[in-house]
């Protein structure tokens, strides 16, 4: 990865986990869809199982299973991620799951990210709402608004 990162958008992280160490694939193509049109650029890509005792183990991509071609993603390693970010992604888990373990570049907010940064801006924090509070919010929002009325904006 030698891109300018004055040039690069937003990095996020997914911890995505797999009860029984179960991985189907049904995700897959829609992930692919999001680097083919260049929406987001996986940067890296990792499998870890959280044995019953608590040990960490990394899963090679070869070895997830018959279920899942995961060959697109081969090399899919920038070297952001080590063994102690591995360690701490399995603490999120149950013993005996696994999870994939994704770092991927927003490539659709990069010219923003781009535009403010030449214009000394700097972002500061960032962070995600999970579904359950934002349902929570959202049906909260939606017993208090008057009849007939809408919370989401459109």
């Amino acid at each position: 990865m030698h891109q300018d990162i004055a040039d690069m958008g937003p990095v996020d992280y997914l911890i995505v986990e797999f009860p029984g160490s179960r991985m189907t694939g049904e995700g897959l193509p829609l992930l692919v869809d999001l680097v083919d049109r260049g929406i987001i650029r996986v940067l890296d890509l990792a499998f870890v199982r959280k044995g019953t005792d608590g040990s960490v183990e990394a899963v090679e991509l070869r070895n997830i299973g018959d279920e899942v071609d995961l060959t697109v993603f081969e090399g899919a390693s920038s070297g952001l991620l080590d063994q102690g970010d591995l360690e701490d992604a399995c603490a999120a888990l149950e013993a005996g799951n696994s999870a994939a373990v994704l770092v991927y570049e927003n490539l659709w907010a990069a010219p923003l990210a781009r535009a403010l940064r030449r214009g000394g801006a700097e972002l500061v924090a960032s962070g995600r709402i999970p579904m359950d509070s934002l349902v929570a919010s959202l049906d909260a929002a939606e017993a208090a608004a008057p009849a007939g009325g809408s919370v989401v904006a459109r």
